[in-house]
């Protein structure tokens, strides 16, 4: 559900450009930083919404929470390679990590 819901993935590689030069723009305009901390904290509660509902402590919800939202944003800067596995791959299976999902076979 939260994949669905465009949290880990921000939908589409077409919104994540967008999302990213909104970031940019927030370091330079106040105004735009105000709002992108409303949208980043309505992102964190669905995220403590959904982690909630498998896991009871809260330390736990907001670090999960936390990493699922670096993941999805830091991603995009990561160079590094992933040996036999694509990206895609080592992505699906942080987001089966992060949301506690049991693992799956991610090899297509």
């Amino acid at each position: 559900m939260i994949a669905r819901a465009g949290v880990l993935t921000f939908s589409s590689d077409r919104l994540l450009p967008i999302d990213l030069a909104i970031r940019d723009w927030a370091r330079r305009d106040e105004a735009v930083a105000e709002r992108l901390r409303r949208v980043d904290n309505r992102r964190m509660a669905l995220l403590r919404e959904m982690i909630g509902t498998f896991c009871s402590d809260a330390d736990e919800v907001e670090a999960r929470s936390m990493l699922a939202f670096c993941v999805a944003i830091g991603a995009h800067f990561l160079a590094a390679d992933h040996g036999d596995r694509t990206r895609a791959q080592v992505l699906a299976r942080a987001a089966d990590l992060l949301l506690n999902r049991p693992r799956k076979d991610h090899s297509h």
